[in-house]
C-alpha cells in the first residue's frame, strides 16, 4: 500500500475488496538474520499473497506482544488492553477505508500477538459487515516436511534467503555446535540453518502459506452478504478519503 498510487490502491481494492496486515517486532534472531525478521517475512508472504489473489498489503507494523518464553518481556492487563485498542483503531480505518476482509498475520508466530490481533478485529467484525481472521504465515496445524515455522532456524533463515537474500549471514553463526532450544549465546529455536536452511525451502514454505492465506481471504469474503462484498468507498480522492 505505501508504494501504490491513489488509483493502483481503488483497483486493486475494487478488484478484491481485502486488505493483509503483517505483525511483527524488532527482535534477536540470531546474529544471521535481521532483527526485523518478523514483521519482514509476513509483509513479504502478503505481498505474494495479493499478487496471486488480489487484495492489498498494509505496511509492516512493528509492535510487541507479551510472550511467557520472552524473560524479557512483562506486560500489565492495562498495557495489553491499550495494544488491544490500538490495532482495533488501525482495523477500524481500514473498514471505514472500504475494504470487507481484513486479515492479521503475526511473523512473530506466538500465541499472543495472535490473539492481540484477534481480539482487536472482535469489534470490528461484530456488526457482519466486515470478515476478519488472524493467522500465522504458515499455521501450525499445517507443519510437515514441506512447510513449518521456528526461530531463525531451518524455516525463518529458509524465508529470508528466498525473500532477502542479501540480508542473511550465515557465515555470522561460525562453525560450531549451536545452542539449543533457544539457549545464550545463539537463540536459536530449530534445526541448524546453516545445515538445513535454503532458498529452495523457502520457496515451498511460501508456496504453501501464500495458497491457505489466499484461500483464507476468499473464503472471508464470500462469507459475507452479497450486498456487503463489494469496496464501500466512493473513491479513493481527497473528497472521499485522505488517510489509515
Amino acid at each position: 500500500m505505501q508504494f501504490m498510487l491513489p488509483g493502483q490502491l481503488e483497483a486493486a481494492a475494487r478488484a478484491f475488496p481485502v486488505v493483509y496486515v503483517p505483525f511483527g517486532l524488532i527482535e534477536w534472531h540470531g546474529r544471521h538474520l535481521p532483527l526485523g525478521n518478523d514483521a519482514l517475512k509476513a509483509h513479504a508472504f502478503l505481498v505474494k499473497v495479493a499478487e496471486a489473489y488480489g487484495g492489498v498489503v498494509y505496511p509492516p507494523v512493528y509492535f510487541p506482544s507479551s510472550t511467557a518464553t520472552h524473560r524479557f518481556t512483562t506486560e500489565s492487563d492495562r498495557e495489553k488492553e491499550m495494544k488491544v485498542a490500538l490495532v482495533a483503531d488501525l482495523f477500524e480505518r481500514l473498514k471505514a477505508t472500504g475494504f470487507r476482509v481484513v486479515i492479521g498475520v503475526s511473523g512473530h508466530n506466538v500465541p499472543e500477538q495472535l490473539e492481540m490481533i484477534q481480539q482487536g478485529l472482535e469489534p470490528v467484525v461484530s456488526d457482519g459487515t466486515v470478515a476478519g481472521a488472524a493467522m500465522f504465515e504458515v499455521m501450525p496445524e499445517d507443519f510437515s516436511d514441506e512447510c513449518g515455522g521456528d526461530h531463525a532456524a531451518k524455516w525463518e533463515t529458509s524465508n529470508m534467503m528466498f525473500f532477502y537474500p542479501d540480508l542473511v549471514d550465515l557465515t555470522a553463526l561460525g562453525t560450531k555446535p549451536l545452542a539449543p532450544d533457544m539457549k545464550w549465546p545463539d537463540g536459536i529455536g530449530g534445526l541448524d540453518p546453516r545445515i538445513h536452511a535454503s532458498a529452495e525451502t523457502g520457496q515451498r514454505n511460501v508456496e504453501h502459506g501464500v495458497r491457505v492465506i489466499g484461500e483464507k481471504a476468499r473464503e472471508l469474503l464470500k462469507s459475507l452478504p452479497e450486498d456487503e462484498r463489494a469496496f464501500r468507498l466512493p473513491a479513493v480522492s481527497p473528497e472521499h478519503w485522505w488517510y489509515v
